[in-house]
């Protein structure tokens, strides 16, 4: 039997994103992320999953771990991810991330990968001690994106550098193989406004889940009394709100807490300086503090309920898998197809 030549990329629309299940999810995440994710699937086919391989290029706790991804998959559920709509699913459920990354490994330079700056932000001084996950993982993302032939990727400038990585790869891969147009070449989404929300103790660093201060963040399972305490205790200065944004310059946290009320409202950081100029915090972060409850509040009731019935969660985590893996398996025996492996 002759063997079919492999379809070239057809040109359809895909986004695919993840988050890693280590820590809590925050205010930042949901601003800069999950509000982006809830929208994007009524535009484009939409794959959100829980980046578990990625996860475990440190040690994780095994059970901590199952916890935490069924939590992420809360977060998704709670903030307005549809799983009739979107397609959610755990990374480890859809083998052929990793068997595809394998493939990249090898079409991707170690030049490239020596050029990832992230991998020099987290090994720190002491990289020899770093798992080879670390070093390697972004080519576990390349894998991630490719094996759906996603077109489209939600990035923050921190992982912009990752994405071209991707294309560099996708190209690569097209080429020495002379298939052209088999990977699309993905694009950046990028994040808009409210999508860099800074810490509540320090306006110049984000808002992150790893911050050893729980007054840092505001996490998507706080009740409405820790919401609102967080805003209160939230770092500011004595200078009342200006009339423009160029009033806050070298102003870090009194930005930020106009731009979180600017992204929680929908409006823009003009519209809520035109509303509160003139005054003083004493006024500003009692309302921002009801708008944050108003918005936040309910996120983490209905997460809260969610994760009562882990059951239900698992159910959505593999129908997703099921759907993801429809996709990612047809793109993994092209693959084989091409790169000659023995099919049996």
């Amino acid at each position: 039997m002759t063997e079919q030549a492999p379809a070239p990329f057809t040109g359809e629309k895909r986004v695919l994103s993840g988050v890693q299940p280590t820590g809590d999810l925050h205010l930042g995440n949901y601003l800069g992320a999950l509000v982006k994710f809830q929208r994007l699937q009524h535009e484009i086919p939409t794959f959100i999953f829980v980046a578990d391989y990625h996860a475990i290029t440190e040690w994780q706790d095994p059970a901590k771990l199952k916890a935490q991804v069924r939590e992420i998959a809360a977060a998704y559920l709670a903030t307005g991810l549809d799983p009739k709509v979107a397609t959610i699913f755990a990374q480890s459920a859809v083998p052929e991330h990793a068997e595809l990354a394998w493939v990249l490994n090898c079409v991707a330079r170690l030049g490239w990968l020596d050029r990832m700056t992230q991998f020099k932000d987290k090994a720190g001084k002491h990289k020899e001690r770093a798992s080879v996950g670390l070093y390697t993982y972004p080519v576990l993302q390349a894998a991630d994106i490719l094996v759906y032939k996603a077109t489209h990727v939600p990035v923050g400038e921190d992982q912009r550098q990752h994405l071209e990585l991707t294309r560099d790869i996708a190209q690569k891969f097209n080429h020495d193989f002379d298939r052209p147009g088999f990977f699309p070449l993905p694009e950046a989404l990028t994040q808009g406004p409210g999508a860099r929300i800074m810490s509540l103790r320090d306006g110049t660093a984000k808002m992150s889940k790893s911050d050893p201060s729980d007054y840092a963040r505001i996490n998507l399972t706080d009740d409405p009394d820790a919401i609102a305490q967080k805003v209160r205790k939230a770092r500011t200065d004595a200078e009342p709100l200006p009339e423009t944004m160029e009033g806050l310059e070298g102003r870090a946290e009194a930005k930020n807490l106009v731009t979180i009320y600017a992204a929680l409202a929908g409006q823009t950081e003009a519209q809520v300086l035109a509303e509160f100029a003139g005054h003083g915090f004493g006024a500003f972060k009692p309302k921002l503090a009801d708008l944050a409850v108003s918005v936040m509040g309910p996120i983490g009731a209905e997460m809260r309920r969610l994760l009562a019935d882990p059951a239900e969660i698992d159910r959505i985590l593999t129908a997703g898998a099921e759907r993801a893996r429809a996709l990612a398996q047809p793109t993994m025996r092209e693959v084989k197809s091409i790169v000659g492996f023995w099919a049996g």
